[in-house]
């Protein structure tokens, strides 16, 4: 064997034990490789949702902090006008404004804390006029109002005013024909009404809802409501009122003409003159219509003799009528000795 043989035998043998040596070490080394790995797959659920929320978390605190512009109605209140005075036209409510800041603390406001109050006790009747700026709204630091819709407020201001009112009936329809309506009364008939000097002054009275009188031939009684007069603020002291309608008989004049003259209780056969007269009578107008002539002029012969005679003409009148002239007054009657057959 040669020396090279047995050099290489040598290094051969040595390397065996080594390299069982490396066979023996390879599980720790392997085991330490592995160990953080391990570490890491150990409740990796838990880890990945935490890893989602710190995400979720740095998303929302750098989009809060972005700046981001948000509108809102915000009420306008009023208070402190003078006893004895009165907003007569309608002012807002309510003004839009936009506010700029971080969105985290715009979802914070709220519209009811932003109120605007306008002091109104320096003001008298007339016109007034309130500016609503941006420094009257108090938004968190880092926030701002940039705009203001409307502002302006105007206000329109007026006395109130106390006044007594007569009150108007109002009729309706027709009563039926041949009547007519007399008079109206109504209880009260003023009223107290209470507004503005502006609209209480210029009444000259207060109208009631119709009292409907259609076909009526006797007296009409109802409770009737009272129409509010125009204009904001203004109130009655009564809501309604008590009507009557008084309803009677439509009153005519009504001539007759050529009226025979009747001679009434004579035992002897005459001649009177004239023979005819005319009469003018006044009465209910149904009355007058269904008034015959016949009969309406007579002169008295009773007790009379033979002769020429001058005897008053009267007038035969129904109850409710009555005489507004004739003619002739008086007329001339002759009796002959002839006496009239009652056969």
């Amino acid at each position: 064997m040669s020396i090279a043989e047995q050099t290489s035998g040598k290094a051969a043998q040595q390397q065996k034990p080594q390299a069982r040596t490396a066979e023996r070490q390879s599980p720790a080394r392997q085991s330490l490789v592995g160990a953080p790995w391990r570490r890491m797959r150990r409740n990796i659920g838990l880890k990945i949702l935490s890893l989602v929320i710190a995400i979720g978390l740095w998303t929302f605190v750098n989009a809060g902090q972005r700046s981001a512009i948000e509108s809102m109605q915000v009420p306008v209140t009023y208070h402190g006008l003078a006893q004895g005075l009165v907003i007569v036209n309608h002012p807002i409510d309510f003004v839009k404004i936009q506010v700029m800041g971080p969105r985290t603390l715009l979802s914070l406001l709220d519209p009811e804390r932003l109120a605007v109050k306008l002091d109104l006790s320096s003001i008298g009747p007339g016109q007034a006029s309130f500016k609503i700026t941006p420094a009257m709204f108090d938004v968190p630091r880092q926030t701002s109002v940039t705009s203001v819709s409307p502002s302006n407020v105007m206000l329109d201001v007026d006395r109130m005013v106390r006044r007594d009112v007569p009150v108007r009936l109002v009729v309706q329809g027709e009563v039926a024909k041949g009547y007519t309506v007399q008079s109206v009364q109504v209880q009260p008939p003023a009223v107290r009404v209470i507004g503005p000097s502006r609209y209480v002054d210029a009444l000259e009275a207060i109208s009631s809802d119709p009292i409907d009188v259609t076909g009526a031939t006797a007296d009409v009684e109802r409770t009737v409501a009272l129409r509010s007069p125009r204009g904001p603020g203004v109130v009655l002291s009564v809501a309604k009122v008590e009507a009557s309608v008084t309803v009677t008989q439509k009153v005519a004049d009504r001539e007759f003409r050529n009226v025979a003259l009747q001679v009434r209780d004579s035992s002897y056969k005459y001649r009177i003159v004239p023979k005819s007269g005319a009469v003018t009578v006044r009465g209910p107008e149904l009355l007058l219509a269904r008034l015959n002539s016949d009969g309406l002029l007579y002169v008295e012969a009773k007790d009379l003799r033979p002769g020429l005679h001058s005897v008053a003409v009267q007038v035969n009148l129904p109850g409710g009528v009555q005489l507004v002239r004739q003619s002739p007054d008086t007329a001339k009657l002759r009796l002959y000795r002839e006496k009239i057959s009652r056969n």
